[in-house]
């Protein structure tokens, strides 16, 4: 692994701690110290992932311009900011406002990491590396919620400064991410064009499998913790929970090369897992439970990533690889805004089970569809 993606790996590994320290506790502040309702959380979890649907297209062009690292960099000083004025937060409209900050500023995260190991990697090695990156994040994202029980248990902190804390630490990406940009990886410049969505058009299959696995993971990042919270989780038993989905997360992604040797039956495996989990949420109470929908999940969500991409990226074009994963990010964007804006609804109207229900029937039904279609769900192999 050279220089370069070692300190994207770092950056992934940063930024992780930031968004396990305060992202599941987010939903719990929310509900509990300004007083939103399920319905208000979904809003907010819309308004989160809003831009994640059009800007990473925009920065997918940007990549094919501009030095990558240098996008990171800005990604990571935009989204430490927006993280410390949830700090200051005294409305849900505010909590929204720094969110829409939350959500461009992760869009000029995640494509240049990608854009970054794919430039920096062969075509044998990019599942890999992109792995390996994302199973950074995850641990980070592992390790942020048990530092945040550490604080709020040990030293008896408020969640505000604990938005603080969070965004401290994701400011050092701004450091590794510039430090990445010392080196160039990008030396072709295309003009302006839409190839990206009409390449993606190329791939219904893994849309449809995507915008399942985002919309459900989106529930789980936005509206999850707090369901929690109703059915008797603690602030702390919320973070430890969170680790677990962690643990679940890093196992399933450092073997996500070894799952890429069957990639159809994996993807098809992750989504009954996650149907699995959100079935299993739906009728726990203990937390041990929970914890084993969250391993499930945590393995389903892992998974899709990876592998997806490389489909993608397996039978694209490297001169537009940098807008074809603006475009495959935009894709995610669009689940995660869909899961939100369904699932607070239907919580505070329905029932607060009643989302994990709905999307535990819709993914059985896209298991069913993935394995009639698992012919397509297989990357282009390189020949040795």
């Amino acid at each position: 692994m050279n220089r370069v993606l070692i300190l994207v790996n770092i950056t992934g590994l940063i930024i992780g701690i930031s968004y396990g320290l305060h992202g599941p506790i987010l939903p719990v502040f929310a509900k509990n110290v300004i007083g939103a309702t399920y319905s208000e959380l979904g809003l907010i979890g819309l308004t989160n992932f809003i831009p994640y649907m059009f800007i990473p297209l925009f920065v997918g062009i940007l990549l094919d311009r501009i030095n990558n690292g240098h996008l990171l960099a800005v990604g990571a000083a935009m989204n430490s900011a927006s993280i410390y004025l949830l700090s200051v937060a005294q409305s849900v409209p505010e909590i929204m406002g720094f969110r829409v900050m939350t959500g461009i500023a992760h869009a000029f995260f995640w494509p240049p990491c990608e854009s970054i190991i794919s430039n920096e990697s062969s075509e044998k090695d990019r599942v890999r590396n992109i792995s390996w990156f994302t199973m950074f994040f995850v641990i980070g994202f592992m390790v942020g919620p048990l530092l945040g029980t550490a604080f709020l248990e040990g030293l008896d902190i408020t969640y505000r400064i604990l938005f603080q804390i969070a965004a401290f630490i994701l400011a050092a990406g701004i450091i590794t991410a510039l430090l990445a940009s010392r080196k160039r990886v990008r030396n072709h410049h295309e003009g302006f064009s839409f190839s990206s969505i009409k390449q993606m058009k190329k791939f219904p299959e893994v849309i449809i499998l995507l915008i399942f696995c985002t919309s459900s993971f989106g529930i789980i990042l936005t509206i999850f913790p707090a369901f929690l919270n109703d059915r008797g989780m603690t602030a702390s038993d919320i973070l430890l929970l969170y680790f677990v989905f962690g643990i679940s997360r890093v196992v399933s992604l450092a073997l996500a090369g070894k799952f890429a040797r069957n990639t159809s039956h994996t993807l098809i495996a992750g989504t009954i897992a996650v149907s699995m989990g959100l079935a299993i949420s739906i009728y726990a109470e203990s937390i041990i439970t929970f914890g084993i929908a969250l391993v499930l999940m945590g393995f389903g969500f892992s998974i899709f990533f990876p592998l997806t991409l490389e489909i993608i990226l397996s039978k694209t074009r490297k001169a537009i690889s940098g807008k074809i994963i603006g475009a495959y990010e935009t894709i995610f964007g669009m689940g995660w805004a869909i899961g939100p804006t369904i699932g607070g609804p239907i919580s505070q109207s329905f029932g607060n089970e009643i989302p994990y229900a709905l999307f535990c029937i819709i993914g059985i039904g896209v298991a069913v569809f993935a394995i009639i279609s698992r012919k397509k769900l297989e990357p282009q192999r390189v020949l040795n």
